[in-house]
């Protein structure tokens, strides 16, 4: 089982600094969704950067949200790429 989100920082190139219950810092790119579906939304930079932790994932006010699981298994470990 994947480990929870405890904090989400959004970034301005549309990337997010996840960290997990685990301690792991991981970084997750939102770019390739941003032309899918209700993710178009996120291309404002201002709501993108309204991301949050809800119940162990990242989620916007509008309901857009990425599960614990794909931040942790999509995301590169390197935040400071």
């Amino acid at each position: 089982m994947n480990p929870s989100v405890i904090s989400v920082e959004a970034r301005e190139d549309f990337k997010l600094i996840v960290t997990f219950e685990n301690g792991e810092k991981k970084l997750f790119d939102v770019t390739p969704f941003l032309d899918k579906g209700v993710f178009t939304e996120l291309k404002n930079i201002s709501y993108f950067k309204q991301a949050k932790v809800a119940f162990g994932s990242v989620e916007w006010p509008h309901e857009q949200d990425f599960s614990k699981d794909t931040l942790y298994l999509m995301s590169c470990s390197d935040v400071a790429a």
